[in-house]
Protein backbone atom coordinates (compact mmCIF):
# COMPACT_ATOMS: atom_id res chain seq x y z
CA UNK A 1 0.00 0.00 0.00
CA UNK A 2 0.90 3.63 -1.07
CA UNK A 3 0.02 6.90 0.70
CA UNK A 4 0.73 10.20 -1.19
CA UNK A 5 0.34 12.80 0.78
CA UNK A 6 -0.09 16.42 -0.51
CA UNK A 7 -0.30 19.27 2.25
CA UNK A 8 -1.16 22.61 0.97
CA UNK A 9 1.62 25.13 1.22
CA UNK A 10 -0.31 28.47 -0.53
CA UNK A 11 -3.44 28.85 -2.65
CA UNK A 12 -3.27 30.31 -6.01
CA UNK A 13 -5.55 32.51 -8.01
CA UNK A 14 -5.69 30.65 -10.86
CA UNK A 15 -6.83 27.05 -10.45
CA UNK A 16 -4.58 24.06 -10.66
CA UNK A 17 -5.20 21.21 -12.84
CA UNK A 18 -4.97 18.10 -11.05
CA UNK A 19 -5.92 15.73 -14.52
CA UNK A 20 -3.48 14.02 -14.70
CA UNK A 21 -2.28 13.28 -10.88
CA UNK A 22 -4.63 10.43 -9.82
CA UNK A 23 -3.41 7.04 -8.85
CA UNK A 24 -3.75 5.08 -12.47
CA UNK A 25 -0.46 7.62 -13.47
CA UNK A 26 1.54 8.32 -10.26
CA UNK A 27 1.59 4.71 -8.18
CA UNK A 28 5.40 3.94 -9.54
CA UNK A 29 6.22 7.44 -8.18
CA UNK A 30 8.50 8.48 -5.74
CA UNK A 31 8.89 11.90 -3.92
CA UNK A 32 11.79 12.45 -6.67
CA UNK A 33 9.18 12.07 -9.45
CA UNK A 34 6.93 14.55 -7.89
CA UNK A 35 9.88 17.53 -7.50
CA UNK A 36 10.42 17.29 -11.56
CA UNK A 37 6.84 17.45 -12.23
CA UNK A 38 5.24 20.88 -13.15
CA UNK A 39 1.43 21.47 -12.78
CA UNK A 40 -0.83 23.26 -15.75
CA UNK A 41 -1.89 26.58 -14.19
CA UNK A 42 -4.07 28.48 -17.03
CA UNK A 43 -1.45 28.36 -19.88
CA UNK A 44 1.48 27.56 -18.00
CA UNK A 45 2.84 25.22 -16.22
CA UNK A 46 4.60 25.73 -12.70
CA UNK A 47 6.11 22.83 -10.08
CA UNK A 48 4.05 21.21 -8.33
CA UNK A 49 5.77 21.65 -5.15
CA UNK A 50 5.45 25.22 -5.07
CA UNK A 51 1.79 24.55 -4.01
CA UNK A 52 2.07 21.48 -2.21
CA UNK A 53 4.73 19.35 0.46
CA UNK A 54 4.28 15.89 -0.88
CA UNK A 55 5.42 12.77 1.10
CA UNK A 56 5.27 9.29 0.00
CA UNK A 57 5.06 6.30 2.17
CA UNK A 58 5.46 2.64 1.40
CA UNK A 59 5.22 0.96 -2.38
CA UNK A 60 2.24 -0.05 -4.78
CA UNK A 61 2.17 -2.60 -7.57
CA UNK A 62 -0.66 -1.16 -9.19
CA UNK A 63 -3.38 1.59 -9.11
CA UNK A 64 -5.32 -0.18 -6.45
CA UNK A 65 -3.31 0.25 -4.07
CA UNK A 66 -2.46 3.77 -3.96
CA UNK A 67 -4.08 6.52 -1.31
CA UNK A 68 -3.59 9.63 -2.36
CA UNK A 69 -4.15 12.65 0.74
CA UNK A 70 -5.25 16.20 0.33
CA UNK A 71 -4.57 18.62 3.46
CA UNK A 72 -5.94 21.94 3.41
CA UNK A 73 -7.99 24.00 1.12
CA UNK A 74 -8.20 22.69 -2.61
CA UNK A 75 -10.55 25.06 -3.08
CA UNK A 76 -8.48 26.37 -6.58
CA UNK A 77 -7.62 23.08 -7.55
CA UNK A 78 -9.46 21.26 -10.20
CA UNK A 79 -10.31 17.75 -11.67
CA UNK A 80 -9.24 16.33 -8.86
CA UNK A 81 -9.53 12.21 -9.23
CA UNK A 82 -10.52 12.94 -12.71
CA UNK A 83 -10.62 9.73 -15.44
CA UNK A 84 -9.33 7.58 -12.45
CA UNK A 85 -10.10 4.05 -12.32
CA UNK A 86 -8.88 2.68 -8.95
CA UNK A 87 -7.34 3.83 -5.43
CA UNK A 88 -8.57 6.34 -2.73
CA UNK A 89 -8.39 10.06 -2.93
CA UNK A 90 -9.47 11.88 0.39
CA UNK A 91 -9.17 15.76 0.81
CA UNK A 92 -10.13 17.29 3.77
CA UNK A 93 -10.82 20.27 2.90
CA UNK A 94 -12.94 22.02 0.05
CA UNK A 95 -12.24 21.80 -3.75
CA UNK A 96 -12.64 23.57 -6.88
CA UNK A 97 -14.96 21.86 -10.60
CA UNK A 98 -15.02 18.37 -11.32
CA UNK A 99 -13.78 16.61 -8.68
CA UNK A 100 -14.21 13.00 -9.45
CA UNK A 101 -15.30 14.13 -13.39
CA UNK A 102 -15.59 10.74 -15.70
CA UNK A 103 -14.41 8.33 -13.30
CA UNK A 104 -14.51 4.46 -13.44
CA UNK A 105 -13.38 3.51 -9.99
CA UNK A 106 -12.26 3.67 -6.86
CA UNK A 107 -13.43 6.19 -4.51
CA UNK A 108 -13.41 9.66 -3.71
CA UNK A 109 -13.89 11.52 -0.24
CA UNK A 110 -14.30 15.34 -0.14
CA UNK A 111 -14.61 16.47 3.60
CA UNK A 112 -15.55 20.12 2.42
CA UNK A 113 -17.33 21.36 -0.31
CA UNK A 114 -17.41 21.07 -3.75
CA UNK A 115 -17.50 23.30 -6.50
CA UNK A 116 -19.87 22.25 -9.66
CA UNK A 117 -19.85 19.19 -12.41
CA UNK A 118 -18.84 17.04 -9.56
CA UNK A 119 -18.89 13.46 -10.50
CA UNK A 120 -19.58 14.37 -13.93
CA UNK A 121 -20.04 11.83 -16.61
CA UNK A 122 -18.82 9.46 -14.08
CA UNK A 123 -19.17 5.70 -15.08
CA UNK A 124 -18.44 3.80 -11.60
CA UNK A 125 -16.47 3.92 -8.43
CA UNK A 126 -18.00 6.43 -5.14
CA UNK A 127 -17.63 9.92 -4.64
CA UNK A 128 -18.71 11.33 -1.10
CA UNK A 129 -18.91 14.67 -0.39
CA UNK A 130 -19.44 15.84 3.31
CA UNK A 131 -20.35 19.15 2.44
CA UNK A 132 -22.52 20.75 -0.03
CA UNK A 133 -21.88 20.64 -3.91
CA UNK A 134 -23.18 23.32 -6.19
CA UNK A 135 -24.59 23.00 -9.85
CA UNK A 136 -24.51 19.87 -12.33
CA UNK A 137 -23.82 17.28 -10.09
CA UNK A 138 -23.53 13.57 -11.84
CA UNK A 139 -24.37 15.87 -14.80
CA UNK A 140 -23.50 15.93 -19.04
CA UNK A 141 -20.54 18.61 -20.00
CA UNK A 142 -21.59 20.80 -22.44
CA UNK A 143 -22.14 19.18 -25.55
CA UNK A 144 -22.82 16.03 -23.95
CA UNK A 145 -26.23 14.30 -23.93
CA UNK A 146 -25.34 11.61 -21.34
CA UNK A 147 -24.08 12.36 -17.48
CA UNK A 148 -23.08 9.62 -14.95
CA UNK A 149 -23.87 6.14 -16.51
CA UNK A 150 -23.02 4.11 -13.33
CA UNK A 151 -21.71 4.59 -9.48
CA UNK A 152 -22.40 6.45 -6.91
CA UNK A 153 -22.64 10.13 -5.73
CA UNK A 154 -23.10 10.76 -2.01
CA UNK A 155 -23.84 14.28 -1.31
CA UNK A 156 -24.62 14.69 2.83
CA UNK A 157 -25.01 18.73 2.72
CA UNK A 158 -27.29 20.59 -0.04
CA UNK A 159 -27.00 20.21 -4.16
CA UNK A 160 -27.49 22.74 -6.77
CA UNK A 161 -29.34 22.85 -9.95
CA UNK A 162 -29.67 20.76 -12.32
CA UNK A 163 -28.25 17.57 -10.42
CA UNK A 164 -28.39 14.52 -12.24
CA UNK A 165 -28.95 16.24 -15.51
CA UNK A 166 -28.79 13.56 -18.69
CA UNK A 167 -27.99 10.96 -15.64
CA UNK A 168 -28.41 7.33 -17.43
CA UNK A 169 -27.56 5.26 -14.57
CA UNK A 170 -26.10 4.92 -11.23
CA UNK A 171 -27.38 6.20 -7.97
CA UNK A 172 -26.79 10.01 -6.68
CA UNK A 173 -28.00 10.57 -2.98
CA UNK A 174 -28.39 14.21 -1.49
CA UNK A 175 -28.98 13.99 2.21
CA UNK A 176 -29.48 17.76 2.45
CA UNK A 177 -32.11 19.62 0.05
CA UNK A 178 -31.72 19.79 -3.96
CA UNK A 179 -32.24 23.12 -6.32
CA UNK A 180 -34.16 23.56 -9.10
CA UNK A 181 -34.54 20.53 -12.34
CA UNK A 182 -33.12 18.11 -10.45
CA UNK A 183 -32.60 14.88 -13.17
CA UNK A 184 -33.53 17.02 -16.08
CA UNK A 185 -33.16 15.20 -19.34
CA UNK A 186 -32.45 12.11 -17.23
CA UNK A 187 -32.87 8.55 -19.07
CA UNK A 188 -31.77 5.93 -16.36
CA UNK A 189 -30.83 5.72 -13.08
CA UNK A 190 -31.76 6.78 -9.11
CA UNK A 191 -31.39 10.39 -7.65
CA UNK A 192 -32.53 10.36 -3.58
CA UNK A 193 -33.23 13.20 -2.17
CA UNK A 194 -33.67 13.00 1.79
CA UNK A 195 -34.46 17.20 2.01
CA UNK A 196 -36.71 19.66 -0.18
CA UNK A 197 -36.57 20.18 -3.57
CA UNK A 198 -37.05 24.14 -4.92
CA UNK A 199 -38.70 23.29 -7.91
CA UNK A 200 -39.45 21.26 -11.46
CA UNK A 201 -37.35 18.01 -10.60
CA UNK A 202 -37.49 15.28 -13.26
CA UNK A 203 -38.49 18.07 -16.54
CA UNK A 204 -38.29 16.28 -19.98
CA UNK A 205 -37.10 13.18 -18.53
CA UNK A 206 -37.53 9.72 -20.16
CA UNK A 207 -36.85 7.45 -17.74
CA UNK A 208 -34.93 6.66 -14.15
CA UNK A 209 -36.76 7.14 -10.42
CA UNK A 210 -36.82 10.06 -8.41
CA UNK A 211 -37.41 10.04 -4.80
CA UNK A 212 -38.12 12.70 -2.57
CA UNK A 213 -38.49 12.34 0.89
CA UNK A 214 -38.60 16.11 1.94
CA UNK A 215 -41.20 18.72 0.48
CA UNK A 216 -41.58 19.64 -2.86
CA UNK A 217 -41.63 22.79 -4.26
CA UNK A 218 -43.69 23.23 -6.89
CA UNK A 219 -44.44 19.72 -9.46
CA UNK A 220 -44.01 19.56 -13.48
CA UNK A 221 -47.23 19.30 -15.52
CA UNK A 222 -47.51 15.78 -15.98
CA UNK A 223 -46.40 14.21 -13.01
CA UNK A 224 -48.18 13.27 -10.30
CA UNK A 225 -47.54 13.52 -6.57
CA UNK A 226 -47.63 9.91 -4.78
CA UNK A 227 -47.29 8.63 -0.87
CA UNK A 228 -44.24 6.46 -0.34
CA UNK A 229 -45.12 3.16 1.08
CA UNK A 230 -42.54 0.57 2.63
CA UNK A 231 -43.46 -2.55 3.39
CA UNK A 232 -41.93 -3.08 6.70
CA UNK A 233 -40.75 -6.81 5.82
CA UNK A 234 -38.85 -5.49 2.83
CA UNK A 235 -35.64 -4.26 3.41
CA UNK A 236 -34.81 -1.54 0.29
CA UNK A 237 -31.39 -0.20 1.71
Amino acid sequence: MKTITFDVKKRNQIALEMDEIIPDTIYTWEEADFDKYAVPVGNSRFPLTDFFDITVEGTADSPAEVKMIFNGDCGRVKYIGTKMSAGEIIVNGDVDLHVGAEMSGGSITVKGNTEAHAGREMSGGKLEIYGNTKEFTGASYIGEWRGMSGGQIIVHGNAGKQCGECLVGGHIHVLGDCDILAGIHMRKGLIEIDGNVNRWPGGQMKNGNIVIHGKLGRLLEGFVEEEIVTDPDVNIS
